[in-house]
């Protein structure tokens, strides 16, 4: 069986591109969200989960495998996925590699401090037409070398 995507889909701004990348490609894309996001795009593959705080990463780690995609914006899921040789990459067009994945966790666990101390740094930038022709190179990028063209 070849790669497929899975998509953390509960906030994820680019869910069309994804499935249409991938179909361009021929390799199957699931869109995991939590029942309370429930979408009508019916031409895509949705997985429901239950809406408890980490369900939708529950299914991304117990389903995908080496060689597979995850788009996601969760550094922690990236970090546990890369490591066992899934390809990953945000929906800003991020691509995480394992050898920085140690830092991004520390930036993270210094913002969750600085979070609980009452200090609120500067949230991400609106998502932009930049993030996504980003996106869209990246991810293609990685389809194209998974089916070898």
């Amino acid at each position: 069986m070849g790669p497929t995507v899975f998509v953390d889909a509960d906030a994820c701004p680019i869910k069309s591109e994804i499935f249409f990348l991938a179909a361009k490609y021929n390799i199957p894309s699931v869109f995991i969200s939590s029942y309370n996001h429930f979408s009508p795009l019916q031409q895509m593959k949705w997985v429901y989960v239950d809406t408890e705080k980490e369900a939708v990463d529950l299914y991304i780690l117990n389903h995908a495998m080496r060689g597979d995609v995850v788009v996601t914006q969760d550094v922690g899921l990236a970090s546990i996925l890369v490591s066992r040789g899934v390809h990953v990459i945000s929906p800003r067009g991020k691509v995480y590699e394992e050898e920085e994945m140690e830092n991004a966790l520390h930036h993270r666990y210094l913002h969750t401090r600085m979070r609980r101390q009452g200090i609120y740094p500067k949230g991400m930038k609106r998502f932009s037409d930049q993030d996504r022709r980003r996106f869209r190179q990246n991810f293609e990028k990685i389809l194209s070398k998974l089916k070898g063209k």
